[in-house]
């Protein structure tokens, strides 16, 4: 079983990477969350990897951070809820939110997320409150800190090839727009609205 791999990022979309392991390309399915983390392509990347194994399928999922990871294997022990949907969920919310949610029961934000309904907000709720992650206390008790947040925002969209004025303007507009969300969720706001644009 695979349970990490580190190479060269080949390929990036926002649900796949392609990454070159000594010469063989891995496919991996991703959240967002890890998407907007990497670096371009031809860059190194490391990622965890879950690796599903049905009858008629052999998929691997990677994910940046231990949180991430083991968020999606405890969605995907709930019945009903597979690899597809559990990355959807990954996908639409920010990991240390969907803590937030679970531990609140909070089934109008996780019902928010595509492809999450009433029937398996509530699952959610009630299978994972009591079972989170060790991990997500430390997520759970950070705030996100506004001077650190905007600098790894201003140093993301300078790599990505914004211009500095550009992306301190949109760095500053997302910030003040929702000043408690996370980093990767003002990248992907900020982003979103950049190919809007």
């Amino acid at each position: 079983m695979i349970a990490r791999l580190k190479g060269l990022l080949l390929e990036k979309s926002p649900n796949r990477v392609v990454i070159d392991v000594a010469g063989v390309g891995y496919d991996v399915l991703v959240p967002l969350s890890t998407f907007y983390g990497l670096g371009e392509a031809g860059s190194s990347v490391s990622l965890r990897v879950y690796t599903h194994v049905r009858e008629d399928l052999i998929a691997l999922y990677g994910f940046a951070s231990p949180l991430e990871q083991d968020l999606f294997e405890r969605l995907i022990s709930i019945s009903g809820i597979g690899p597809k949907l559990a990355l959807a969920v990954l996908s639409g919310i920010d990991p240390a939110d969907l803590v937030r949610a679970i531990r609140s029961q909070d089934v109008a934000r996780l019902t928010r997320i595509p492809g999450v309904g009433k029937k398996t907000a509530e699952r959610i709720g009630l299978e994972l409150k009591d079972r989170l992650p060790k991990a997500a206390a430390s997520a759970d008790a950070t705030a996100p800190d506004g001077d650190g947040v905007r600098a790894d925002l201003l140093s993301a969209l300078t790599n990505l090839g914004y211009h500095r004025a550009v992306a301190e303007k949109a760095a500053d507009a997302a910030i003040k727009k929702t000043p408690e969300a996370s980093f990767e969720a003002l990248l992907r706001d900020i982003l979103q609205g950049m190919t809007r644009a």
